[in-house]
């Protein structure tokens, strides 16, 4: 059984070496427990540091891509590493690595495919009112939209089963973490949460710049992932509100017409033609979307199971890969590993 911690990274020269020491190295239950660091094209010495304070596995992004692609490529640099069990940790030392060997205690019981370490957030003292308060509300939608019952959604500590690491493909730009369990609740895997501790905050967040942008993009990652997961949903509410925004005018109208006055009101009928019309065609473009998302639900099957492949190719070939100097991902294109153990050289295919 190997464990792999997994800790993307942007410019954590600073940090990461805590970061990294705090990390158990023996876990009851697990075999093997590795550290895996994705530097997102930092520009200071976050890839030194990382080797310098223990890191087995380092992955270079060759320039900064985003926190979700980071941790896209921490992913399948993991899978193909021969995990059993991921650990998605933050670089700056922000949650209690102590905390580990609970997180993944449902996955090795079988009793859980995703853990969410809660910072339960009310209680935590750095935290101000207002940003309580939009947690708490955004982790509410977050479950509504999902349908994932978990208390901190944008926590960035969890625990995902090889199994559960295979079928997870993050296409935001910008965060992971709402969009991962928008895709767990479509998928059904078992996901569930056990209080963890967080450390005193060593720098501001570098994830947005302010809370309005945090908010937007946040926004903007719910719509497109409940979008994608569930347009005929999407598109049936729009295309009934419209629908009877248009009805509204048209009995108007016909109203007016049952009472012979109806040629001084075809504005009415008119614009209420409009809103039937565009509802009518949302609800066709909803039939549309749906049948898209069979189509998706089909090439994701075909993702896991090359991704399956994969795994046991490296498995079956037992290579024991050290350190990557770079990944290009844009090109789908990763350069050697560079061995820290052993002679043997593998690649990122």
């Amino acid at each position: 059984m190997k464990l792999i911690v997994q800790i993307p990274c942007l410019n954590e020269e600073a940090t990461l070496a805590a970061t990294i020491r705090a990390i158990p190295r023996e876990v009851a239950g697990v075999g093997r427990v590795e550290i895996l660091v994705v530097d997102d094209g930092s520009t200071d010495r976050t890839s030194d540091v990382a080797r310098e304070a223990g890191a087995d596995y380092v992955v270079r992004h060759t320039h900064n891509r985003g926190l979700a692609r980071a941790f896209r490529t921490g992913l399948d640099a993991c899978l193909k590493l021969g995990a059993d069990v991921i650990v998605n940790t933050d670089a700056d030392n922000q949650y209690d690595a102590g905390a580990i060997p609970r997180l993944i205690a449902p996955v090795l019981a079988g009793a859980a495919d995703i853990v969410i370490g809660d910072r339960q957030t009310r209680e935590v003292a750095h935290f101000s009112v207002t940003k309580r308060g939009l947690q708490a509300v955004g982790s509410a939608v977050v479950r509504r939209l999902s349908g994932v019952e978990v208390p901190d959604t944008v926590s960035g500590f969890r625990a995902l089963s090889r199994d559960a690491a295979l079928q997870m493909n993050i296409v935001s730009p910008f965060s992971y973490t709402i969009e991962m369990l928008i895709q767990a609740g479509s998928k059904n895997l078992a996901v569930t949460s056990i209080p963890v501790a967080t450390n005193a905050p060593t720098r501001p967040s570098r994830l947005f710049r302010n809370i309005g942008h945090f908010l937007t993009q946040s926004g903007l990652t719910m719509v497109r992932m409940y979008t994608m997961y569930r347009p005929l949903t999407t598109f049936w509410y729009i295309g009934v509100a419209l629908v009877l925004l248009g009805t509204i005018p048209i009995a108007r109208f016909l109203v007016f017409w049952l009472q012979g006055n109806g040629s001084g009101h075809v504005q009415s009928l008119v614009l209420g033609g409009a809103f039937l019309t565009i509802g009518f065609v949302t609800l066709l473009i909803g039939l549309l979307a749906d049948l898209v998302n069979f189509n998706r639900q089909l090439i994701e099957v075909t993702l896991e199971k090359v991704r399956r492949l994969e795994y046991r190719a490296h498995a079956d070939a037992g290579a024991e890969p050290g350190v990557s100097e770079s990944v290009t991902e844009d090109a789908g294109t990763h350069a050697p590993w560079e061995p820290q153990r052993g002679e043997k050289r593998a690649r990122f295919q």
